[in-house]
C-alpha cells in the first residue's frame, strides 16, 4: 500500500474510535494479502489510543498456537488491567473452557458459559475505560478464541468497545470457521490494504537513491518487489548505485512472507521453486488444481511469484535453500518421474535425479546418459560430466558402465585432461577381460598415451589390430585416424596398426574431416609442406566448429598449415577457435588450442604472444595434467623467454620432472630443442649441441622432415661456431640449405644467416641481405632482428659504420616490435647516433611495415612489377605503398628514398 493509503486507513480507524468514545461500539476487520503493512497500521494505532482516552489491549495469532484453546482469548485477559476478583474469576474460566471437550464444531450449553462469562468480563472493562481490542493476524486464533472474539462483536453496540483484527485474505476465507462469516453485520466496517502502486514504489524508493535513479530503474523496483513493502525494503538494503541487486536479504524477506501466510502457501512455493513451472505442479504437490491456482494468485498478489514463476533467481534459491534435505529430495525424485512421463527434455529430467539421491529405477540410466549427449553438445560440460557420473553409480550392468566410463572419461578431459587419470587402470582392465572394444578401446588408447603408460597403449593397439576385420565401418575409420595420428605424434607407436584404409563413403562427415586432417598433419611432418595437404587444412578450418568431436580436427589442420609454413594463416583461425572455446567453457580445448597459438607465435617472432597464450595453456591445465604434450605448451614457452633474456623464467621451466615417455614423441622433439636453445643462450654451449643433436637423430629415426618444425641443424650450427668448429656448422647449414632450402623462406633466410657466419668477412653482407629479405618475406620478426644486427655488425666490421649505424636503428625496432633481447655491442652501434642514423630512425617510425617493406625494395633499384612479385602483393598496391610513403617522408618520388632503406 502507498504511505497515503495507508494513512487513510488510519484515519478511518480513528474515527471508529471516536464513536466508541460516545458509546457506539464497532469491529474493524483489516484484511490484506501477506506483508502488506497490517500490523505496522494495528500498532500505529494502538499506540495512539491512550491519547484519545482510550484502553488497548493487543493479542495476535500464530500457526503454532492454532491448536491452544482460549490462546487468543488468554493474551487479551492477561493484558487487561482487572482487579484481582475479575482476574481469578477470568484465569478459572480460562482454565475450565481449555480443559473442555473442543471436538465439535457447535458450543453445548457449558462451553457456551465459558464464552459468555469471558466476554462479560471485558464488557466490564469497558464500562471503567473506553476498551480497544487489537488482535494480529486473527486468521491464526485458535477456534474457541474466534466464537468468543465473534460472539462479542454481537454485543458492542450496547459497550463501548472497539475490536480491530487483521487478518490474510486467503485464510480468512477459508475453513468452517471463516472470518468473514464471524464478523459480519452493520457494525463491522471493512478496511482493505492493497500493495504499493508503481507510484507509491517510485516514491520510498526515490527517498533513498534519488528520483533520477529511481526513475531509470523503476520497472525492476517495481517487478521484484511488486508493491510488498517487505520487499522492497530488503532490495532497498540491498541496491547498489539506484538500482536493485536482489540478494541473501531479498531472499530471507521471501521466506517471511511465506512463513506468515498458509502453511500451504510454503508448500506451493516450494513445489514450484522445484519443478520450475506451474503445470503439472497440481499432481506434484497431491492438491486440487482449484486450490492451487487460488495460492498461486495469492502468491502473485504478495509479490513472492511474478508472471510464470519467481520474480527474482534469488528467490527461488532461497526457498530451495530451507527445505530440509529429505524433503528436497522427495520433491525432485516425484518431478523427476513427472517430467519424464510428460515427455519433458532429458535434461530437465536428468536435473531432478541429479537432487533427488541415488536412484533405484532403471529407466534412469539412458535417460541421463542422453541428458548429457545433449549437454555435450551445447557445450555444458560440467552437467553432461554430473549426468554421467550419476548414471555410470546407477548402473547395474558391467558393460554398460563401461560404456559410461568411456563417456565420462572423454567429457572430463574437456576440463582437465588429468582427471580421467583414475578410470584409465579399470578401463585398460576391461579391455584385457574383452568387454571393452571398437572406437571405445581407441579412445582409452588415446588417454594412455597423453599420460605416457605407453606400453598399456600398445597393447591396446595390438588387441586391435589382432582383432582384424571383425570391426565395423566406424572401428575402421577410428583405426585409420588413429594409425595417421600415431604416425606424426607418436612414431614409435605407429607399427601396431600398420596402414589401415577406411572406407570414406560410409563414415560419417565428422569423421571424414578428422582423418583428412590428421592424413594432411603427418604428410607435412613426414614430407614437408605439401600443396594438396595445406589446402585441405584450410578447407577443413573453413567448416569447423569446436562441437562434440572436432577438437583433435581443428587440431590436426592448424598444425599442418603451422608446420607447413603458413603461420599468418594460422594465427587468425587459432584465435576464432580460442573465442569459441571460451564462449563453451571449455577449459582443456582453451589450453590446447593456446598451446597452438603459442607454436604459430614463435614461429612469427611474436614472443610476447608466445609467453601470453603459453602461459594461459599451462594455468588452464597444469603441468602435471598435461601428460608427455607438456613438452609443446612448455616448450615454447622456454623458447619465447629465453628470446626475451628471460633465462630464469626458462630456467624454472625446465627444472621440472617429465615423463621419460614423452621423449617417444614429437612432444619430447618440443623438449629437446627448447631446452637446446636455453643452453646456448646461457652458455652451455655442449649441452645445447647434445639437445640440437639428439633432436635430429630422433627426426632422422622417425623421418620427419618438415622443414619449419624445429630447424635443429642451424642451431646446431650456431653451438659448432661458438665452439670453434665452422667447417662442421658449415656442412650442417649446406645440408639444410639443400634439403629444405626451397621449401620454407623461413628455414632459408634462417640458414643464410648462419651461412654468412662461416664465410669470409666481404661475402656477408650479400648473404645478410639475402637472409634479411627471406626472414622480411616469412613474417618471422625475431629472426628478422638477429639476421639485421649480423649485417649491421658486418657492415660495421667493414668499415662501413655510416650504414652500419641506420641497419641497427631499424634491427632495434624490429627487436622492440617482437620483444627480444639481443646483444647489440658491436663498433656499428657507436655510430647509431649519426644524422644518417637518425635519418633512418625517423623512417622506421613514420613508414607502416608494409610500406617499409615495398620502400626498401623500390630503394634498392626494383620495379614496381618485381616488388609485386617478391612481396606478393599487386602492382597496384606497391603504388599505393610508395604514394603514401612519398608524403609521409616529404620526398618528390623514387630518387628521393633515403639509401639506409636499401638493404
Amino acid at each position: 500500500m502507498d504511505l497515503i493509503e495507508r494513512d487513510e486507513a488510519l484515519t478511518t480507524l480513528e474515527g471508529l474510535l471516536a464513536n466508541i468514545l460516545s458509546g457506539r461500539g464497532c469491529v474493524a476487520v483489516v484484511g490484506g494479502t501477506v506483508a502488506t503493512g497490517k500490523s505496522r497500521l494495528l500498532d500505529t494505532f494502538a499506540q495512539g489510543t491512550a491519547q484519545r482516552g482510550a484502553l488497548s489491549i493487543s493479542a495476535s495469532g500464530s500457526p503454532v498456537e492454532q491448536d491452544l484453546p482460549l490462546g487468543v482469548l488468554g493474551q487479551l485477559i492477561h493484558e487487561a488491567p482487572l482487579m484481582e476478583e475479575e482476574r481469578a474469576r477470568a484465569m478459572a474460566l480460562l482454565r475450565e473452557g481449555a480443559q473442555s471437550d473442543l471436538g465439535s464444531d457447535r458450543l453445548g450449553q457449558p462451553h457456551a458459559q465459558v464464552v459468555h462469562a469471558l466476554c462479560t468480563v471485558l464488557i466490564e472493562l469497558s464500562e471503567r475505560y473506553p476498551l480497544v481490542i487489537v488482535v494480529d493476524d486473527a486468521h491464526y486464533a485458535d477456534r474457541l478464541s474466534l466464537l468468543c472474539l465473534a460472539y462479542l462483536s454481537r454485543r458492542v453496540r450496547l459497550a463501548r468497545i472497539m475490536m480491530v483484527l487483521s487478518h490474510s485474505d486467503t485464510a480468512w476465507e477459508s475453513g468452517a470457521f471463516s472470518g468473514a462469516q464471524l464478523f459480519s453485520g452493520p457494525r463491522c466496517h471493512t478496511v482493505q490494504l492493497h500493495p504499493l502502486s508503481r507510484a507509491g514504489v517510485l516514491s520510498l524508493v526515490a527517498a533513498r537513491v534519488g528520483a533520477e535513479e529511481a526513475e531509470r530503474y523503476a520497472e525492476e523496483w517495481h517487478a521484484y518487489s511488486a508493491g510488498n513493502p517487505l520487499l522492497l525494503q530488503a532490495l532497498l538494503e540491498e541496491c547498489s548505485e539506484g538500482r536493485p541487486v536482489p540478494g541473501h536479504r531479498y531472499g530471507q524477506a521471501v521466506l517471511e512472507c511465506l512463513h506468515r501466510g498458509e502453511p500451504e502457501l510454503l508448500g506451493v512455493a516450494r513445489g514450484l521453486a522445484v519443478l520450475g513451472q506451474a503445470d503439472s505442479l497440481d499432481r506434484l504437490l497431491g492438491i486440487e488444481r482449484t486450490r492451487l491456482d487460488k495460492a498461486l494468485r495469492s502468491l502473485a498478489m504478495a509479490g513472492v511469484l511474478g508472471s510464470g514463476g519467481f520474480p527474482h533467481e534469488a528467490a527461488r534459491l532461497a526457498v530451495l535453500a530451507e527445505l530440509d534435505p529429505a524433503d528436497s529430495m522427495d520433491l525432485h525424485r516425484r518431478a523427476a518421474r513427472l517430467c519424464h512421463d510428460d515427455g519433458a527434455p532429458t535434461e530437465v529430467v536428468a536435473d531432478h535425479l541429479l537432487h533427488a539421491g541415488p536412484p533405484d529405477d532403471a529407466w534412469v540410466v539412458p535417460v541421463l546418459a542422453d541428458a548429457a549427449a545433449s549437454a555435450l553438445r551445447q557445450g555444458r560440460v560440467k552437467p553432461a560430466i554430473e549426468y554421467l557420473r550419476l548414471a555410470w553409480h546407477t548402473a547395474c550392468d558391467e558393460r554398460e558402465r563401461t560404456r559410461l566410463a568411456i563417456l565420462l572419461m572423454r567429457a572430463e578431459w574437456r576440463i582437465n585432461p588429468a582427471a580421467p587419470a583414475r578410470r584409465l587402470t579399470d578401463l585398460f582392465e576391461t579391455m584385457q577381460r574383452g568387454w571393452l572394444d571398437g572406437s571405445d578401446a581407441v579412445v582409452l588408447a588415446k588417454a594412455l598415451l597423453w599420460h605416457g603408460k605407453l606400453d598399456d597403449a600398445k597393447e591396446v593397439f595390438d588387441h586391435l589390430a589382432e582383432s582384424g576385420g571383425a570391426h565395423g565401418p566406424e572401428t575402421t575409420m577410428e583405426l585409420a585416424i588413429a594409425g595417421s595420428w600415431l604416425r606424426s605424434t607418436y612414431p614409435s607407436m605407429h607399427a601396431p596398426l600398420g596402414e589401415t584404409q577406411p572406407r570414406t563413403t560410409l563414415a560419417p562427415l565428422a569423421a571424414i574431416h578428422r582423418f583428412e586432417s590428421t592424413a594432411a598433419l603427418t604428410e607435412v611432418i613426414v614430407n614437408g609442406p605439401r600443396a594438396e595437404a595445406i589446402a585441405t587444412a584450410e578447407r577443413i578450418l573453413r567448416v569447423s566448429h569446436l562441437d562434440e568431436m572436432s577438437m583433435d580436427t581443428v587440431e590436426s589442420a592448424l598444425l599442418t598449415l603451422t608446420y607447413g609454413g603458413r603461420p599468418e594463416q594460422a594465427a587468425p583461425l587459432c584465435e576464432l577457435f580460442l573465442a569459441e572455446a571460451s564462449a563453451r567453457q571449455a577449459p582443456s580445448r582453451m589450453a590446447r588450442l593456446a598451446a597452438i597459438r603459442a607454436e604459430i607465435a614463435i614461429r612469427q617472432g611474436d614472443l610476447r604472444t608466445a609467453v601470453h597464450q603459453a602461459g594461459t595453456g599451462l594455468e588452464l591445465i597444469p603441468v602435471s595434467g598435461w601428460g608427455v604434450t607438456v613438452g609443446g605448451p612448455l616448450g615454447s614457452l622456454v623458447i619465447a623467454h629465453t628470446a626475451m633474456g628471460h633465462y630464469e623464467s626458462a630456467h624454472d621451466l625446465l627444472d621440472q620432472p617429465m615423463l621419460d615417455a614423452m621423449f617417444e614423441t614429437r612432444y619430447g622433439l618440443h623438449y629437446l630443442y627448447a631446452r637446446g636453445r636455453y643452453s646456448l643462450a646461457v652458455g652451455d654451449v655442449v649441452s645445447a649441441l647434445d639437445d640440437f643433436q639428439r633432436c635430429g637423430e630422433l627426426m632422422g629415426q622417425w623421418n620427419v622432415n618438415a622443414p619449419d618444425l624445429f630447424p635443429w641443424r642451424a642451431d646446431a650450427a650456431e653451438a659448432l661456431l661458438r665452439l670453434g668448429r665452422p667447417d662442421q656448422a658449415r656442412h650442417l647449414i649446406e645440408e639444410q640449405l639443400v634439403r629444405f632450402g626451397s621449401s620454407s623462406m623461413r628455414i632459408q633466410g634462417i640458414s643464410m644467416r648462419l651461412f654468412a657466419a662461416t664465410s669470409e668477412m666481404r661475402h656477408r653482407p650479400n648473404l645478410l641481405r639475402r637472409s634479411v629479405d627471406l626472414l622480411q618475406s616469412s613474417g618471422d620478426d625475431y629472426e628478422l632482428a638477429r639476421s639485421l644486427f649480423d649485417l649491421a655488425e658486418a657492415y660495421g666490421k667493414l668499415g662501413e659504420r655510416r650504414r652500419a649505424g641506420m641497419i641497427l636503428v631499424r634491427a632495434r625496432t624490429v627487436a622492440n616490435e617482437c620483444g627480444g633481447a639481443f646483444d647489440t655491442a658491436s663498433p656499428a652501434a657507436e655510430e647509431a647516433d649519426t644524422p644518417a642514423a637518425r635519418e633512418s630512425g625517423e623512417v622506421v617510425t613514420v613508414l607502416s611495415e608494409a610500406e617499409r617493406r615495398v620502400a626498401a625494395l623500390a630503394a634498392a633499384g626494383h620495379t614496381n612489377r618485381e616488388i609485386a612479385g617478391q612481396l606478393y602483393l599487386t602492382v597496384s598496391t606497391v603504388e599505393q605503398h610508395l604514394t603514401r610513403t612519398y608524403r609521409k617522408l616529404n620526398i618528390g618520388g623514387r630518387s628521393d628514398l633515403p639509401a639506409s632503406l636499401a638493404f
